[in-house]
């Protein structure tokens, strides 16, 4: 095998890596079949979208009351816009939200049902991930670690390859 032959499948290996897009998440809630705890990609029918901004971050919001739970799989700005109760810290992993003391502190309601308060759920966490396109369904680095092992069999492969010349 020639060098030549080896210069088309290492430049599709490193375009992979490319930065200039942005990072595709699985948008989806716990209402969609496929979408809830056991995350299966198959019953939602889709392999996700890619997020509005360049440098956003996959989220998964999971909202606990009693037995009753629903994840929410968006992109961090597609949040941002209505959440309030997203943490500052923003890295990789999972973290309780934060608590709004002002939120409708000048509202006067008299409808319970409403929840201007958004204090319904008793238990808030939001896991953030933003190094492997479409991280967000399930909690952990798997995804990482798999990308790390590929690379080196990769590269053991090329290094094969180019010593067997």
């Amino acid at each position: 095998m020639r060098a030549k032959d080896l210069i088309i499948p290492l430049l599709v290996f490193l375009g992979t890596f490319e930065k200039g897009t942005a990072i595709w998440c699985y948008r989806c809630t716990s209402a969609t079949p496929g979408c809830g705890d056991k995350f299966n990609w198959r019953g939602i029918g889709y392999l996700g979208d890619p997020c509005p901004e360049d440098d956003d971050i996959c989220v998964k919001v999971i909202e606990r009351k009693g037995t009753t739970e629903t994840i929410t799989r968006d992109c961090l700005s597609a949040l941002q816009g209505f959440r309030t109760d997203i943490p500052a810290d923003k890295y990789e992993g999972c973290y309780k939200s934060a608590k709004d003391e002002q939120l409708a502190h000048y509202v006067n309601n008299s409808i319970k049902q409403l929840d201007v308060r958004r204090d319904y759920y008793t238990s808030t966490t939001f896991c953030f991930c933003f190094l492997d396109h479409r991280c967000n369904k399930a909690p952990g680095r798997q995804s990482l670690v798999w990308m790390m092992g590929a690379s080196v069999l990769a590269g053991l492969f090329f290094a094969l390859r180019w010593k067997m010349l």
